[in-house]
């Protein structure tokens, strides 16, 4: 089956999910065609994904998040949505004109904006398969934060729009839950890379921290200026810092590198991220405590931290003041065995997902998306 992706630019996630996705198919013999990437205007695509995606990309521009103030400013991303609407347009051309000319036999998305609007505007016969964490918040038995009626309403109509006229949507979880066939969406494990089975964990005496954007920065500076005894080492995507900018003997921040992160986080005392649902999955597989630290004003993240915590991944702070996590660290019980057996169903669950489609987009049959035991 010749497969094409499309996936969302923001953050690591979306695109780890799709590396991993790839190598899942690969080894079952499928060919992923290509993979078309949207991201903010004038913002580069971190170049792990170039390298490891093994096929051909296509980028175009697509809406995001603005921030300011280590937050989400609602108000600025209305703004840049509607001042960069023609160019908005002109990429929903590019990407039908991409199709046409590839002409793949499945789409599967990993929560790219323009997916429902190509489906619902160019009526493709192509099925599509919509793959995220933000699914399952449309699941009824999903735990949200409390007082979050509106904000789970506005995400999840989203997620809807995201996923207009698609064949099935998955969603990634940190644990078990019961999957919705007549609903079309099937509850299933996180999309890691491989290589992360290869990581031989061991605990030294720092802790990894990854933010979303380097305007979250100044939270860990502030506090490592009252604790300038713990090692503490950053990852960010500040393009104008060199790979490795030393702030003091126990401070240094890195510009975002794939296989870097990968072998600090195997060897970390524990994690301290923005609540991506990516890398706390990531440290869980390798036994290491996580404390997230949701974006202001980003109800998604807030309910990773929410999820993480129940699925004991760690604890969740409001800012990056790391004694909660120094507080946590005695009472914590490793989750990683658990963990790890739902996450080795799967490759299974995947490739029964994505060969359960025909051309047209109909299910072959009914066994399509059941749960593996």
């Amino acid at each position: 089956m010749r497969i094409l992706f499309l996936v969302q630019g923001e953050g690591r996630g979306h695109l780890t999910q799709s590396i991993s996705m790839g190598q899942i198919l690969r080894t079952a013999g499928h060919e992923v065609v290509g993979a078309m990437v949207g991201s903010a205007v004038g913002r580069q695509i971190p170049s792990f994904f170039t390298d490891q995606i093994k096929a051909p990309v296509h980028y175009f521009n697509a809406p995001s998040i603005v921030y300011n103030g280590g937050g989400m400013n609602t108000k600025r991303t209305l703004l840049s949505l509607v001042r960069h609407l023609p160019t908005y347009i002109k990429s929903l051309h590019y990407i039908h004109k991409t199709i046409r000319e590839i002409q793949p036999d499945l789409i599967i998305s990993f929560y790219e904006t323009y997916s429902g609007l190509y489906n619902i505007i160019y009526r493709t016969q192509i099925p599509m398969i919509c793959v995220a964490h933000q699914y399952l918040i449309l699941h009824p038995d999903f735990t949200s934060p409390k007082n979050s009626w509106l904000s789970r309403t506005l995400i999840n109509l989203n997620s809807k729009a995201a996923s207009w006229k698609a064949s099935q949507r998955l969603a990634l979880s940190f644990r078990e839950m019961e999957s919705l066939p007549d609903e079309k969406l099937i509850v299933v494990p996180p999309l890691l890379r491989q290589e992360i089975q290869d990581i031989f964990p061991v605990k030294n005496d720092f802790f990894l921290v990854y933010m979303t954007h380097h305007s979250l920065s100044g939270q860990i500076i502030s506090w490592h200026l009252t604790h300038p005894e713990v090692r503490l080492h950053c990852f960010w995507d500040k393009a104008d810092e060199p790979d490795e900018l030393v702030y003091d003997d126990t401070l240094s921040f890195h510009r975002i590198n794939s296989p870097k992160y990968l072998k600090m986080l195997g060897t970390c005392r524990a994690l301290v991220t923005t609540a991506g649902f990516e890398s706390v999955c990531e440290a869980m597989y390798l036994g290491k405590p996580v404390m997230m630290v949701p974006v202001p004003n980003h109800f998604e993240q807030e309910c990773n931290a929410l999820d993480g915590v129940i699925s004991g991944a760690g604890v969740t702070s409001k800012t990056f003041d790391l004694s909660v996590l120094l507080d946590y660290l005695p009472h914590h019980v490793d989750q990683s065995a658990k963990f790890r057996h739902w996450y080795h169903r799967g490759n299974a669950m995947f490739i029964h997902n994505v060969e359960a489609f025909d051309k047209s987009g109909d299910v072959k049959n009914k066994t399509a998306s059941a749960t593996f035991s």
